[in-house]
Parts: C-alpha cells; structure tokens; sequence
C-alpha cells in the first residue's frame, strides 16, 4: 500500500526507475545497493532511458575537477528531462561524490534537483524518492545486491566492496574528505553477499585501498584470508584483487595469489611515481626502492602475474629530471597494463598550495610521452602470446563472435580477447574456455575457441 500525502491509502502503482552511475567501480556498487533497495519495495521499475523513466537519479563522481565536470554536464541533460512537460519524469536525485563534496554548491547551481544526497545516504534512498513522488513506502528486505543484479549489464562479474573511506591521507587526493576513514565490512557479511550473489563466476575487490583491509576492524590486514575464503566458496569463483596500495602488500597477500588456482594471477597496483622525493611530496610511504623490490619479489613468487598501475605526471615541483625518472621506471619494470592521468590541482588538498605547479600542456605532454612507451610495451607483451592456448572467461556474445578476458584483464580496464567459434557451439556470459590466440593488434587479442 501506498499513503498519498492527503492521508489516502491505495494499492501502489509502479514508478519506472533510471539509475546513472559515473566513476569508479566503489560507485559502482553504491549503485547497485541503491537500486537494489529501491526495487525491493515493489514500487519502482527500473528501465534503460531516461526518457521514459519518472524518476532519474544520478550517481556522480567528484574526485577531480574532470569526473566533477562529467556529472554536472550528465546532470544537466537529466535535468531536461525533469523540466520537459512531455517526458513524464517527476523527480530528479542527486547522489555521490560530486554532490557529497559540493552539496551546498550543487544545490544553487542546480535548482531542477527535487532531492541531492551524499555518499553515506544510501538507506536514504528510498524515502528520498517517496518523498519527491508524494508517497510513502515501506522498504524492502534482503540484499540489495541481490535484488539489483538481474538488471546489472554483466551478471557473472560481481564488484564486491570489502571496504569504504581512506587513512592514508595522499596530498593530492579529495577521498577522505568525501568519504571519510577507513572502514572495513566484517568477513561474515562480505562472505554472504558473495554466497547470495553465486550467479557471478568473478568477484571483483574494490576499496580505496583493499591491501588494507581488516586492520581496522580486527588489529590486523586480513585481506589474504578473505581472498582465500572467497575462493573457496561453492561456486569456486574467480577472485580479482584491485586498488591494492603496495605500501601494504604482505607476503602472506603474495602466498593467496601464487598458490590458490582461481584467484587471479593479477593486481593492480597504484603507485602514482617511481620518484622518491614525488612520493614523498605525495605523501606517500614508498620510495623507488621498496617498489623495484616489492615488484621484483611479487614476479619472483608469481611468475605469470600481471600487474597493472596507475601514474600520475605533472604532480606540484616534478622536475624534467624525476619525470625522466619515472620513463626509465616504467621502461625497466615494463608493467603489464598501466594507465596515467595528469595532476589536478583539487582544491582542500594540501598539494593544491604547494608550489612550482606543473603547467598543463608540459602535464600532458609527459602523459602522452609515458602512454607512447608503455603502448610499445603493451604491444610486445601481447604479441608474445600469438599461438597459445589460453583460458578466457566471456563477457559478451556477439552475432558472429565473442568478447572475453584472460585473468590478466580487469573488466572495463584492460585488453579483451576476440575470438571465434563454429557456429552451433553454445556459450554464456561467464564460461571458462580455452582459446588460441593467432594475433594481436594495438591493444587487444583475436583469437578461435580451442575445440579439441
């Protein structure tokens, strides 16, 4: 039953839900447990374009200023929506980063929002859109994941967030502001949403720093024991270890990864610089020798991993000469998959008052410089795989083919595997085949499935 703001009760009707999430894949998730809830209710029917949707929310991202800029000009179009008489959209929500970081601005600047939440209003939501509508709405029960992942793009990949907020307090990062400490779930209730949640083949762990998870909660890291006890699970899933900050890989991290068979050979590793003294600057715990050593000790104990990082140019005092530092780090440690983005001078950071700012055409300048390397790299790593036969899990079926990953790609981050197979062989989204690879271009691999 519903209550209309006139005291009326009557048998609720469906209100069609669109849900945008921008950002990273933690956003992702928050998504996820929002929509979930709504659709627990029985009352809010989630659909694919806002045009005929009478509720939109958007999930927004405001790390730097480019992600802010993304969600106030996706907002922007949602909100023509709200104010055109012939769609039949009723209510506009603002949720996320952006809105957590910039409430009272986003708030002025954009009158056409009936509600804007943060990110910790996620038991909110669903009273949030009852309140726009007029009504009154009891919430559902269970797991919110579970109830949003029949309408989640790729069921067979669940991102599972063992953890939210951030200590370790980068000079150049917005994180903690918006998201507050660290805080670790308990193993016993990340362990029941994977058990609810045994339809996916591939569990991915997000955090801002999931190395760290446990300590908080339990005096010590205890990320090895719950990468072990999800792969253990029934289903035998995948396991994808992500955002793992070296500063706390542990040697017992290293044991899980080399010695369980489904837990990916794979982390992603964000190291932002190879420099000491950008580091430093940083604020950061490593220095260019703890990670040629934590790198060199992670390929000694795990031969076939992949490791994938993050770099960041034209941080605040970064000199011709540590950015030539950092081009030979990179050529001689030849990451397996690696992404660079320029600084952004993000204002309540302590690196946004420091100075010798980097110019931005010399920041992009070194992007391109580095992406030019590591494509060369890349390139070479690839092609060394032409003419073997390698495990592929699948993503998306196509009309003549299909799209897959190896366990060294991250899904939506890295490289995919395109391959074919004879025509009456049936697969889905999540099988495990074998397929041999006979080319590679500039960043993926073309394959055939391995019949025999």
């Amino acid at each position: 039953m519903c209550t209309f703001e006139n005291g009326n009760q009557t048998p609720c009707p469906t209100y069609s839900l669109y849900l945008l999430t921008l950002g990273c894949d933690k956003n992702r998730v928050d998504g996820e447990v929002m929509l979930g809830r709504l659709i627990s209710t029985g009352v809010f029917s989630p659909v694919d374009d806002p045009a005929i949707a009478n509720i939109i929310i958007v999930n927004t991202c405001g790390f730097i200023r480019e992600a802010t800029q993304e969600s106030i000009d996706t907002i922007l179009e949602m909100a023509e929506y709200r104010t055109n008489p012939k769609t039949p959209c009723r209510g506009l929500i603002i949720t996320g980063c952006m809105s957590e970081r910039y409430r009272e601005e986003t708030k002025a600047e954009i009158p056409e929002a009936d509600a804007i939440l943060g990110v910790k209003d996620a038991d909110s939501i669903v009273k949030a859109v009852a309140d726009v509508l007029g009504i009154e709405v009891e919430a559902g029960s269970g797991n919110p994941r579970v109830k949003s992942s029949p309408y989640v793009h790729n069921r067979h990949i669940a991102h599972i967030k063992i953890s939210d907020g951030c200590d370790n307090a980068c000079t150049y990062c917005t994180i903690p502001s918006i998201r507050g400490a660290y805080i670790s779930r308990p193993i016993e209730e990340i362990l029941e949403e994977c058990r609810l949640l045994s339809h996916a083949r591939e569990f991915v762990l997000v955090a801002q720093d999931t190395a760290l998870y446990g300590f908080d909660l339990y005096g010590e890291p205890r990320l090895h024991k719950l990468m072990k006890l999800i792969a253990e699970l029934p289903n035998r899933p995948r396991v994808r270890l992500m955002y793992a900050y070296p500063e706390h890989i542990t040697p017992e991290i290293v044991k899980v990864i080399a010695e369980t068979p489904n837990v990916c050979k794979y982390i992603d590793l964000p190291i932002q610089h190879s420099e000491t003294e950008i580091l430093r600057r940083m604020g950061r715990k490593s220095s260019r020798e703890t990670l040629l050593t934590l790198i060199n000790n992670l390929r000694e104990e795990i031969p076939d991993i992949a490791l994938r990082t993050t770099l960041m140019v034209g941080f605040p005092g970064e000199t011709t000469g540590n950015f030539q530092g950092l081009y030979d780090f990179v050529k001689k440690v030849k990451f397996d998959r690696l992404g660079v983005f320029p600084y952004s001078q993000e204002e309540g950071t302590p690196a946004a008052a420091l100075p010798k700012q980097v110019g931005q055409t010399t920041k992009f300048n070194r992007l391109e410089k580095l992406m030019e390397l590591q494509q060369g790299i890349h390139h070479e790593k690839q092609t060394a795989k032409i003419g073997k036969t390698i495990d592929v899990i699948v993503d998306e079926i196509r009309e003549d083919d299909f799209i897959g990953r190896t366990e060294h790609d991250a899904y939506e981050v890295d490289a995919v595997v395109c391959f074919t197979a004879p025509q009456d062989f049936q697969l889905n989204p999540g099988d495990i085949v074998k397929v041999t690879i006979y080319s590679a271009d500039d960043y993926d691999l073309q394959g055939v499935l391995a019949t025999s």
